[in-house]
């Protein structure tokens, strides 16, 4: 059974199938609406080599402090930050095999100065590899969020993740569908760009819930980039009250997994 980390009340991964879904603002996104709420939220970054969080929550030119033994997290938006972002350069290749990939994690997980959290949210690489099952070996995640654009293709792949959990017995909270449509600015016409309801099917074929349905929007694509998540920065548009949907629904599923029994247990096959 994996530990729990000491004063983190819950953990809750943000992954999906494949790359290009738009999962690491859905993960920011969702950190910043539990933060909102008045929880204390960590964030980490476990997409090695692709880590993104530092931009996005607009804290990519700052360094986390260390006495040598333990790291304190960068602190933004109400949340307690930490990534491999702040330890290269952003242009920079990480060409690194799986054991060095898992000992980061293990140290981002253990060495870090989490505590006392509600929730840390866990931006997980996409797929289905070493980063997944070492997080599921190395502490007890409570739940996680399957993100995926609506098209076939990405539905495909959103499935192998939601197997993939299945496989180490972590419960998945439900899926969200990120550019459910597109929402012309000028006229007001909604358009399903990469189709529509596709992350409804599968969460209905698989049996758990559809948490929100996200537009494909120029606020977050701006805001985004320039490191202020929408829920803090337009929080009165419908791309944050989505997003606001998505934490409450995510909080609430996992104070019904404290009803639960500890199940956790990762199978290697």
């Amino acid at each position: 059974m994996a530990p729990r980390i000491e004063n983190v009340r819950f953990i809750v991964a943000v992954a999906s199938g494949k790359g290009g879904v738009g999962k690491s603002a859905t993960a920011a996104n969702l950190a910043a609406a539990l933060a909102v709420q008045g929880l204390k939220v960590g964030m980490l970054d476990a997409d090695i080599y692709g880590p993104s969080q530092p931009r996005m929550l607009g804290v990519h030119t700052v360094k986390p402090e260390s006495d040598g033994a333990r790291i304190d997290p960068v602190i933004t938006h109400g949340i307690k930050l930490m990534s491999m972002g702040f330890m290269v350069a952003e242009d920079a290749a990480l060409v690194w095999r799986g054991p060095l990939i898992q000992k980061a994690l293990i140290e981002m997980i253990k060495q870090v100065n989490w505590a006392p959290l509600d929730v840390l949210v866990v931006d997980m690489p996409p797929g289905t590899g070493d980063v997944q099952l070492s997080l599921g070996q190395q502490a007890h995640v409570d739940g996680a969020v399957i993100v995926s654009t609506p098209q076939d293709i990405a539905l495909i792949d959103a499935r192998k993740g939601y197997e993939m959990f299945k496989k180490i017995n972590v419960p998945v909270l439900g899926m969200v569908e990120n550019m459910s449509m597109f929402c012309c600015p000028e006229c007001g016409a909604e358009s399903s760009i990469f189709g529509h309801g596709g992350a409804e099917k599968l969460a209905e074929t698989v049996g758990i819930s559809l948490l929100a349905e996200v537009p494909l929007s120029f606020t977050i694509r701006q805001n985004t980039d320039e490191g202020r998540p929408v829920v803090v920065s337009a929080p009165d548009t419908p791309e944050a009250a989505a997003y606001r949907t998505l934490a409450q629904k995510v909080w609430d599923k996992l104070l019904d997994t404290e009803n639960q029994p500890n199940i956790t247990k990762v199978v290697i096959e």
